[in-house]
């Protein structure tokens, strides 16, 4: 087993090593209007139903959207979308239209109004099951409703943000430790 050296390390930087999963796209409509937004804050909180917490800033031109709305999709890039996933979360939808400035094309949902990103790996269609935590934390707690999976690859290349201005494409994946795997504890 390795032996590590340490040195102190800024706790606001933390999340370098915490970042929960993949950078998605939030998709929203509200009032005819639609918005992208680039999310790295998230996580999963329960499985049955499926319910996943997620922060949005409250300056995000798709805070109010969802909010209101009640409802988004959970969109899944991968490694392909990166420059583009980068170059929405840079941008407002308060200025431009994201789905034509990044050529992404909008696809209707089945249980929500907000449109799904047809190129995106995965769709997830959301509502906001529970608003308690907005005003003070800034969390939104949505259920997954309807969940759209391409179906090759079974391993894709998705984005992971590192803090800082660093990513990671995830890679090589293993079932070598399934045997002593207990779902129950993980």
């Amino acid at each position: 087993m390795p032996n590590y050296t340490k040195k102190d390390f800024p706790t606001s930087n933390v999340r370098r090593f915490l970042e929960p999963g993949p950078i998605v796209l939030v998709s929203s409509a509200h009032k005819g209007e639609t918005n992208i937004m680039t999310m790295g804050w998230h996580m999963i909180m329960e499985f049955t139903p499926s319910l996943i917490g997620c922060y949005i800033w409250t300056q995000n031109h798709s805070f109010e959207m969802i909010r209101s709305s009640k409802q988004c999709v959970i969109n899944i890039p991968t490694e392909d979308l990166a420059a583009k996933v980068v170059k929405i979360g840079n941008s407002s939808g308060r200025d431009i239209d994201k789905f034509a400035e990044f050529g992404l094309t909008p696809k209707p949902g089945s249980q929500v109004r907000a449109p799904l990103i047809d190129e995106c790996y995965a769709n997830f269609e959301c509502r906001l099951t529970d608003s308690s935590l907005i005003r003070k934390y800034s969390l939104f707690v949505l259920e997954v409703v309807k969940a759209h999976v391409a179906t090759s690859p079974k391993y894709p290349k998705t984005i992971h943000y590192r803090g800082d201005g660093e990513f990671m494409i995830s890679g090589a994946n293993t079932s070598r430790y399934r045997k002593l795997f207990k779902p129950q504890m993980l």
